[in-house]
Protein backbone atom coordinates (compact mmCIF):
# COMPACT_ATOMS: atom_id res chain seq x y z
CA UNK A 1 0.00 0.00 0.00
CA UNK A 2 3.18 2.27 -0.25
CA UNK A 3 3.37 2.36 -3.93
CA UNK A 4 2.57 5.87 -5.37
CA UNK A 5 -0.65 6.03 -7.13
CA UNK A 6 -1.00 5.46 -11.09
CA UNK A 7 -1.79 9.43 -11.93
CA UNK A 8 0.15 10.95 -9.37
CA UNK A 9 3.63 9.03 -10.82
CA UNK A 10 3.19 10.37 -14.41
CA UNK A 11 3.57 14.10 -12.29
CA UNK A 12 6.15 15.45 -11.92
CA UNK A 13 6.43 18.15 -8.87
CA UNK A 14 4.52 21.27 -10.00
CA UNK A 15 7.59 23.69 -10.43
CA UNK A 16 5.52 26.89 -9.35
CA UNK A 17 4.74 25.30 -5.99
CA UNK A 18 8.98 24.25 -5.86
CA UNK A 19 9.71 28.18 -6.13
CA UNK A 20 6.84 29.41 -3.81
CA UNK A 21 7.96 27.01 -1.26
CA UNK A 22 11.16 28.53 -1.32
CA UNK A 23 9.78 32.18 -1.37
CA UNK A 24 7.98 31.62 1.78
CA UNK A 25 10.96 30.10 3.19
CA UNK A 26 12.42 33.75 2.41
CA UNK A 27 9.54 35.97 3.22
CA UNK A 28 9.73 34.22 6.36
CA UNK A 29 12.97 35.16 7.48
CA UNK A 30 11.90 38.88 6.80
CA UNK A 31 13.40 39.40 3.35
CA UNK A 32 11.36 41.62 0.49
CA UNK A 33 10.70 39.28 -2.25
CA UNK A 34 9.86 41.29 -6.10
CA UNK A 35 7.98 38.16 -7.01
CA UNK A 36 7.49 37.95 -10.67
CA UNK A 37 6.84 34.36 -10.29
CA UNK A 38 3.37 33.60 -11.03
CA UNK A 39 1.14 35.19 -13.17
CA UNK A 40 -1.42 36.54 -10.32
CA UNK A 41 -2.82 39.81 -11.89
CA UNK A 42 -1.99 42.60 -8.95
CA UNK A 43 -4.39 45.44 -9.88
CA UNK A 44 -8.02 45.72 -8.48
CA UNK A 45 -11.12 44.12 -10.70
CA UNK A 46 -13.11 47.16 -12.19
CA UNK A 47 -15.65 48.84 -9.36
CA UNK A 48 -18.52 48.29 -11.34
CA UNK A 49 -18.06 44.32 -11.71
CA UNK A 50 -17.69 44.17 -7.75
CA UNK A 51 -20.71 46.25 -7.67
CA UNK A 52 -22.68 44.13 -9.17
CA UNK A 53 -21.06 40.92 -7.23
CA UNK A 54 -22.25 42.95 -4.05
CA UNK A 55 -25.84 43.75 -5.35
CA UNK A 56 -26.43 40.41 -7.07
CA UNK A 57 -25.28 38.33 -3.61
CA UNK A 58 -27.94 40.27 -1.54
CA UNK A 59 -30.47 38.36 -2.76
CA UNK A 60 -30.36 34.75 -0.96
CA UNK A 61 -31.92 33.31 -3.83
CA UNK A 62 -28.55 33.67 -5.94
CA UNK A 63 -27.06 31.49 -2.66
CA UNK A 64 -28.52 28.24 -3.76
CA UNK A 65 -27.14 25.41 -6.57
CA UNK A 66 -26.27 27.27 -9.88
CA UNK A 67 -25.90 25.65 -13.11
CA UNK A 68 -22.88 23.79 -14.02
CA UNK A 69 -23.17 25.26 -18.04
CA UNK A 70 -23.34 28.42 -16.78
CA UNK A 71 -26.45 30.75 -16.25
CA UNK A 72 -28.08 31.65 -19.39
CA UNK A 73 -27.51 35.78 -19.40
CA UNK A 74 -23.83 34.70 -18.83
CA UNK A 75 -23.30 32.27 -21.96
CA UNK A 76 -25.13 34.73 -24.02
CA UNK A 77 -23.20 37.79 -23.16
CA UNK A 78 -19.91 35.37 -24.00
CA UNK A 79 -21.79 34.82 -27.15
CA UNK A 80 -22.09 38.69 -27.74
CA UNK A 81 -18.15 39.48 -26.74
CA UNK A 82 -17.55 36.99 -29.34
CA UNK A 83 -19.29 38.53 -31.95
CA UNK A 84 -18.68 42.02 -31.19
CA UNK A 85 -14.70 40.78 -31.10
CA UNK A 86 -14.25 38.55 -33.83
CA UNK A 87 -17.51 38.39 -35.84
CA UNK A 88 -17.86 34.84 -34.54
CA UNK A 89 -21.84 34.01 -34.36
CA UNK A 90 -22.15 31.30 -30.89
CA UNK A 91 -25.28 29.69 -30.14
CA UNK A 92 -25.50 30.31 -26.11
CA UNK A 93 -27.42 27.24 -25.80
CA UNK A 94 -24.86 24.50 -27.52
CA UNK A 95 -21.64 26.05 -28.20
CA UNK A 96 -21.01 27.97 -25.04
CA UNK A 97 -20.32 26.78 -21.76
CA UNK A 98 -18.59 28.53 -18.89
CA UNK A 99 -15.69 27.23 -16.31
CA UNK A 100 -13.99 27.51 -13.17
CA UNK A 101 -11.41 29.32 -14.86
CA UNK A 102 -10.00 28.14 -18.33
CA UNK A 103 -7.60 25.60 -16.57
CA UNK A 104 -10.55 23.75 -15.19
CA UNK A 105 -12.14 23.65 -18.43
CA UNK A 106 -9.29 22.20 -20.70
CA UNK A 107 -8.55 19.91 -18.23
CA UNK A 108 -12.37 18.52 -17.99
CA UNK A 109 -12.13 18.76 -21.80
CA UNK A 110 -9.45 16.24 -21.90
CA UNK A 111 -10.91 13.36 -19.39
CA UNK A 112 -14.03 13.81 -22.07
CA UNK A 113 -12.25 13.39 -25.56
CA UNK A 114 -9.45 11.43 -24.83
CA UNK A 115 -9.00 7.61 -24.27
CA UNK A 116 -5.77 6.29 -22.34
CA UNK A 117 -3.00 5.88 -25.07
CA UNK A 118 -4.91 8.98 -27.09
CA UNK A 119 -2.07 10.80 -28.67
CA UNK A 120 -2.14 14.46 -28.51
CA UNK A 121 0.11 17.21 -29.94
CA UNK A 122 1.10 19.80 -27.55
CA UNK A 123 3.87 22.56 -28.18
CA UNK A 124 6.83 22.80 -26.08
CA UNK A 125 7.24 24.80 -23.64
CA UNK A 126 3.94 25.49 -22.81
CA UNK A 127 1.51 26.35 -20.11
CA UNK A 128 1.98 22.67 -18.04
CA UNK A 129 -2.33 21.95 -18.20
CA UNK A 130 -1.93 21.90 -21.61
CA UNK A 131 0.22 18.46 -21.41
CA UNK A 132 -0.63 17.23 -18.33
CA UNK A 133 -4.64 17.76 -18.54
CA UNK A 134 -3.81 14.99 -20.95
CA UNK A 135 -1.41 12.74 -19.16
CA UNK A 136 -3.54 12.82 -15.90
CA UNK A 137 -6.29 11.46 -18.10
CA UNK A 138 -3.97 8.59 -19.73
CA UNK A 139 -3.34 9.83 -23.09
CA UNK A 140 0.36 9.77 -24.34
CA UNK A 141 1.39 13.51 -25.39
CA UNK A 142 3.74 14.34 -28.47
CA UNK A 143 6.01 17.80 -28.08
CA UNK A 144 6.04 19.70 -30.98
CA UNK A 145 9.62 20.87 -30.25
CA UNK A 146 10.84 23.72 -32.05
CA UNK A 147 7.52 24.13 -33.43
CA UNK A 148 6.22 27.28 -30.99
CA UNK A 149 6.48 29.97 -32.99
CA UNK A 150 4.12 30.07 -35.52
CA UNK A 151 5.13 29.76 -38.78
CA UNK A 152 6.98 27.46 -41.47
CA UNK A 153 8.89 25.52 -38.94
CA UNK A 154 5.92 25.11 -36.68
CA UNK A 155 3.95 23.67 -39.89
CA UNK A 156 6.54 21.29 -40.76
CA UNK A 157 6.86 20.05 -37.48
CA UNK A 158 3.41 19.31 -37.37
CA UNK A 159 3.69 17.26 -40.13
CA UNK A 160 6.43 15.37 -38.81
CA UNK A 161 4.55 14.78 -36.03
CA UNK A 162 1.32 13.63 -37.89
CA UNK A 163 3.42 11.44 -39.85
CA UNK A 164 5.20 9.75 -37.42
CA UNK A 165 3.09 9.43 -34.74
CA UNK A 166 0.95 5.94 -33.77
CA UNK A 167 -1.51 5.50 -33.40
CA UNK A 168 -2.51 8.98 -35.27
CA UNK A 169 -3.33 11.81 -32.82
CA UNK A 170 -6.47 12.96 -32.05
CA UNK A 171 -5.89 16.31 -30.80
CA UNK A 172 -3.71 19.47 -31.29
CA UNK A 173 -3.58 22.16 -28.69
CA UNK A 174 -2.82 25.57 -29.83
CA UNK A 175 -2.13 28.82 -27.67
CA UNK A 176 -1.89 32.10 -29.11
CA UNK A 177 -1.01 34.60 -27.24
CA UNK A 178 1.66 32.13 -26.12
CA UNK A 179 2.17 31.22 -22.50
CA UNK A 180 5.41 31.56 -21.99
CA UNK A 181 7.20 32.90 -25.20
CA UNK A 182 4.21 35.65 -26.11
CA UNK A 183 4.15 34.45 -29.01
CA UNK A 184 1.48 35.85 -31.33
CA UNK A 185 -0.39 33.78 -34.19
CA UNK A 186 -2.59 35.32 -37.02
CA UNK A 187 -5.39 34.03 -39.24
CA UNK A 188 -3.26 33.28 -42.26
CA UNK A 189 -1.32 30.86 -39.88
CA UNK A 190 -4.32 29.29 -38.69
CA UNK A 191 -5.98 29.07 -42.03
CA UNK A 192 -3.19 26.42 -42.49
CA UNK A 193 -3.53 24.56 -39.35
CA UNK A 194 -7.32 23.69 -39.91
CA UNK A 195 -7.06 22.97 -43.25
CA UNK A 196 -4.11 20.42 -41.85
CA UNK A 197 -6.78 19.44 -39.27
CA UNK A 198 -9.06 18.57 -41.23
CA UNK A 199 -6.73 16.44 -43.70
CA UNK A 200 -5.98 14.34 -40.35
CA UNK A 201 -9.28 14.24 -39.13
CA UNK A 202 -7.54 16.32 -35.56
CA UNK A 203 -9.46 18.31 -32.78
CA UNK A 204 -8.35 21.80 -32.65
CA UNK A 205 -8.03 22.77 -28.45
CA UNK A 206 -7.19 26.50 -28.68
CA UNK A 207 -6.00 28.19 -25.56
CA UNK A 208 -6.87 31.88 -25.76
CA UNK A 209 -6.66 33.49 -22.43
CA UNK A 210 -4.69 36.38 -23.37
CA UNK A 211 -6.68 37.91 -26.05
CA UNK A 212 -6.87 40.94 -24.48
CA UNK A 213 -3.44 41.69 -23.47
CA UNK A 214 -1.47 43.14 -26.37
CA UNK A 215 0.90 45.96 -27.30
CA UNK A 216 0.37 46.79 -31.01
CA UNK A 217 -2.70 47.71 -33.29
CA UNK A 218 -3.29 44.22 -34.30
CA UNK A 219 -5.77 42.29 -31.55
CA UNK A 220 -4.97 38.86 -31.68
CA UNK A 221 -7.75 37.23 -33.71
CA UNK A 222 -9.72 33.84 -32.57
CA UNK A 223 -9.11 30.50 -34.33
CA UNK A 224 -12.65 30.40 -34.60
CA UNK A 225 -12.14 33.27 -37.12
CA UNK A 226 -11.39 30.71 -39.87
CA UNK A 227 -14.05 29.18 -42.06
CA UNK A 228 -14.39 25.32 -41.16
CA UNK A 229 -13.04 25.89 -38.04
CA UNK A 230 -15.82 25.62 -35.65
CA UNK A 231 -16.46 21.73 -37.11
CA UNK A 232 -13.22 20.82 -35.31
CA UNK A 233 -12.16 23.13 -32.76
CA UNK A 234 -13.11 24.02 -29.10
CA UNK A 235 -11.67 27.48 -27.92
CA UNK A 236 -11.36 28.69 -24.23
CA UNK A 237 -10.75 32.75 -22.73
CA UNK A 238 -10.85 33.82 -19.22
CA UNK A 239 -11.62 36.86 -17.17
CA UNK A 240 -8.66 36.47 -15.23
CA UNK A 241 -6.38 38.61 -16.89
CA UNK A 242 -8.83 40.50 -19.18
CA UNK A 243 -10.92 42.19 -15.93
CA UNK A 244 -8.27 41.37 -13.23
CA UNK A 245 -10.60 38.55 -11.87
CA UNK A 246 -8.00 35.70 -11.46
CA UNK A 247 -9.41 34.93 -7.84
CA UNK A 248 -13.07 34.59 -8.97
CA UNK A 249 -12.09 31.91 -11.32
CA UNK A 250 -14.25 32.28 -14.44
CA UNK A 251 -14.02 31.29 -17.83
CA UNK A 252 -15.23 29.70 -20.75
CA UNK A 253 -15.32 27.05 -24.02
CA UNK A 254 -16.50 27.81 -27.32
CA UNK A 255 -17.08 26.31 -30.52
CA UNK A 256 -17.84 22.73 -31.94
CA UNK A 257 -20.97 21.58 -30.50
CA UNK A 258 -19.98 18.07 -30.14
CA UNK A 259 -17.07 18.75 -28.09
CA UNK A 260 -19.17 21.53 -26.16
CA UNK A 261 -21.54 18.99 -25.11
CA UNK A 262 -18.99 16.37 -24.08
CA UNK A 263 -17.14 18.51 -21.75
CA UNK A 264 -20.65 19.72 -20.62
CA UNK A 265 -21.75 15.80 -19.91
CA UNK A 266 -18.34 15.52 -17.81
CA UNK A 267 -18.77 19.11 -16.17
CA UNK A 268 -22.47 18.06 -15.21
CA UNK A 269 -21.23 14.92 -12.76
CA UNK A 270 -18.41 17.13 -11.10
CA UNK A 271 -19.48 20.47 -10.49
CA UNK A 272 -22.72 22.87 -10.29
CA UNK A 273 -20.98 25.64 -11.71
CA UNK A 274 -19.54 29.09 -10.08
CA UNK A 275 -21.59 30.72 -7.39
CA UNK A 276 -24.26 32.58 -8.97
CA UNK A 277 -23.46 36.25 -8.35
CA UNK A 278 -20.15 35.39 -9.60
CA UNK A 279 -21.47 35.09 -13.10
CA UNK A 280 -23.93 37.42 -12.81
CA UNK A 281 -20.75 40.15 -12.41
CA UNK A 282 -18.90 38.06 -14.64
CA UNK A 283 -21.92 38.80 -17.29
CA UNK A 284 -21.65 42.41 -15.98
CA UNK A 285 -18.16 42.34 -17.04
CA UNK A 286 -18.72 41.13 -20.72
CA UNK A 287 -21.85 43.42 -21.24
CA UNK A 288 -20.06 46.26 -19.87
CA UNK A 289 -17.37 49.57 -20.41
CA UNK A 290 -14.45 48.44 -22.45
CA UNK A 291 -12.23 51.22 -20.82
CA UNK A 292 -11.04 48.93 -17.79
CA UNK A 293 -9.67 46.58 -20.65
CA UNK A 294 -7.81 49.52 -22.16
CA UNK A 295 -6.59 50.74 -18.77
CA UNK A 296 -5.54 46.64 -17.71
CA UNK A 297 -3.37 46.58 -21.26
CA UNK A 298 -2.10 50.05 -20.89
CA UNK A 299 -0.32 48.95 -17.06
CA UNK A 300 0.69 45.74 -18.86
CA UNK A 301 2.18 47.82 -22.01
CA UNK A 302 4.20 50.16 -19.09
CA UNK A 303 5.30 47.58 -17.20
CA UNK A 304 6.95 45.19 -19.95
CA UNK A 305 8.31 48.15 -21.36
CA UNK A 306 10.09 49.39 -17.99
CA UNK A 307 11.35 45.60 -17.39
CA UNK A 308 12.64 45.36 -21.07
CA UNK A 309 14.95 48.87 -20.60
CA UNK A 310 16.05 48.49 -17.14
CA UNK A 311 16.86 44.84 -17.00
CA UNK A 312 19.16 45.65 -20.17
CA UNK A 313 20.69 48.55 -18.70
CA UNK A 314 21.48 45.87 -15.86
CA UNK A 315 23.21 43.87 -18.58
CA UNK A 316 20.06 41.31 -19.08
CA UNK A 317 19.06 41.30 -22.46
CA UNK A 318 15.31 40.05 -22.66
CA UNK A 319 13.06 40.10 -25.54
CA UNK A 320 10.08 42.59 -26.01
CA UNK A 321 6.90 40.06 -25.81
CA UNK A 322 4.00 40.85 -28.42
CA UNK A 323 1.77 40.22 -26.10
CA UNK A 324 0.64 38.02 -23.03
CA UNK A 325 1.53 39.20 -19.29
CA UNK A 326 4.90 37.52 -19.03
CA UNK A 327 8.58 38.21 -20.93
CA UNK A 328 10.29 34.84 -21.77
CA UNK A 329 13.89 35.51 -20.56
CA UNK A 330 17.18 33.73 -21.16
CA UNK A 331 18.97 32.91 -18.76
CA UNK A 332 22.31 34.97 -18.72
CA UNK A 333 25.21 33.07 -20.52
CA UNK A 334 27.60 32.63 -17.53
CA UNK A 335 24.49 30.76 -15.15
CA UNK A 336 23.13 29.02 -18.50
CA UNK A 337 24.51 25.45 -17.63
CA UNK A 338 22.86 25.26 -14.72
CA UNK A 339 19.25 25.19 -15.60
CA UNK A 340 16.31 27.43 -15.42
CA UNK A 341 15.22 25.72 -11.75
CA UNK A 342 19.24 26.31 -10.07
CA UNK A 343 19.36 29.47 -12.02
CA UNK A 344 15.77 30.80 -10.68
CA UNK A 345 16.56 29.57 -6.72
CA UNK A 346 20.10 31.76 -6.93
CA UNK A 347 18.17 34.97 -8.18
CA UNK A 348 16.05 34.32 -5.52
CA UNK A 349 18.74 33.72 -2.61
CA UNK A 350 21.08 36.72 -4.24
CA UNK A 351 18.70 39.05 -5.48
CA UNK A 352 15.26 38.61 -3.55
CA UNK A 353 13.46 37.79 -7.25
CA UNK A 354 11.50 35.36 -7.85
CA UNK A 355 10.60 34.57 -10.78
CA UNK A 356 9.37 30.79 -12.95
CA UNK A 357 11.88 28.46 -14.24
CA UNK A 358 11.34 27.36 -17.67
CA UNK A 359 12.02 23.97 -17.27
CA UNK A 360 8.24 24.03 -15.40
CA UNK A 361 6.84 24.16 -18.85
CA UNK A 362 8.55 21.99 -20.80
CA UNK A 363 11.77 20.39 -21.43
CA UNK A 364 12.80 23.17 -24.21
CA UNK A 365 11.68 25.94 -21.58
CA UNK A 366 14.88 25.10 -19.77
CA UNK A 367 16.88 28.00 -21.08
CA UNK A 368 14.27 30.47 -20.09
CA UNK A 369 12.81 31.88 -17.16
CA UNK A 370 9.23 33.96 -17.39
CA UNK A 371 8.90 36.76 -15.56
CA UNK A 372 5.59 37.97 -14.69
CA UNK A 373 4.49 41.68 -15.22
CA UNK A 374 2.99 41.60 -11.78
CA UNK A 375 4.28 44.00 -10.01
CA UNK A 376 4.58 47.96 -10.39
CA UNK A 377 7.00 50.09 -11.52
CA UNK A 378 8.77 51.34 -8.99
CA UNK A 379 9.33 47.02 -8.14
CA UNK A 380 10.28 46.61 -11.09
CA UNK A 381 13.20 49.05 -11.47
CA UNK A 382 14.11 47.93 -7.91
CA UNK A 383 14.61 44.10 -9.46
CA UNK A 384 16.85 45.83 -12.13
CA UNK A 385 18.93 47.05 -9.54
CA UNK A 386 19.03 43.78 -8.08
CA UNK A 387 20.40 41.90 -11.17
CA UNK A 388 22.73 44.32 -11.86
CA UNK A 389 24.15 43.36 -8.81
CA UNK A 390 23.89 39.90 -8.96
CA UNK A 391 25.27 39.96 -12.42
CA UNK A 392 28.35 41.90 -11.52
CA UNK A 393 29.08 39.43 -8.89
CA UNK A 394 28.10 36.35 -11.04
CA UNK A 395 32.19 35.12 -10.61
CA UNK A 396 31.62 34.57 -6.55
CA UNK A 397 28.29 33.27 -6.98
CA UNK A 398 29.32 30.72 -8.99
CA UNK A 399 32.64 30.21 -7.49
CA UNK A 400 30.95 30.19 -4.04
CA UNK A 401 28.08 27.80 -5.00
CA UNK A 402 28.25 23.90 -3.94
CA UNK A 403 26.38 21.97 -5.95
CA UNK A 404 26.17 19.75 -2.94
CA UNK A 405 24.76 22.21 -0.37
CA UNK A 406 21.28 21.54 -1.46
CA UNK A 407 20.70 24.61 -3.85
CA UNK A 408 20.91 22.36 -6.80
CA UNK A 409 17.66 20.93 -7.61
CA UNK A 410 17.50 17.98 -10.88
CA UNK A 411 13.76 18.45 -12.14
CA UNK A 412 12.46 15.66 -14.01
CA UNK A 413 13.31 16.21 -17.71
CA UNK A 414 15.88 18.37 -17.09
CA UNK A 415 19.25 17.62 -18.89
CA UNK A 416 21.76 16.52 -16.57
Amino acid sequence: MTEEFHRIKRLPPYVLEVVNRLKAKARAEGRDIIDFGMGNPDMPTPQHIVDKLVETVQDPRTHRYSASRGIPGLRKAQAGYYERRFGVKLDPETQVIATLGSKEGLANLAQAISAPGDVILVPNPTYPIHAFGFIISGGVVRHLLGGVEPGEEYLRTLHRALKHSVPAPSALVLNYPANPTGYVADLEFYKEVVKIAKEHDLFLISDLAYAEIYFDDNPPPSLLQVPGAMDLAVEFTSLSKTFAMPGWRMGFAVGNERLIGALARVKSYLDYGAFTPIQVAAAAALNGPTDCIEEIRETYKTRRDILIDSMGRAGWEIPTPKAGMFAWAPIPEKFKHLGSLNFSMLLLEHADIAVAAGIGFGEYGDGHVRIGLVENEQRIRQAARNVKKFLENADKILADYDPSGGTVVQYPGQKA
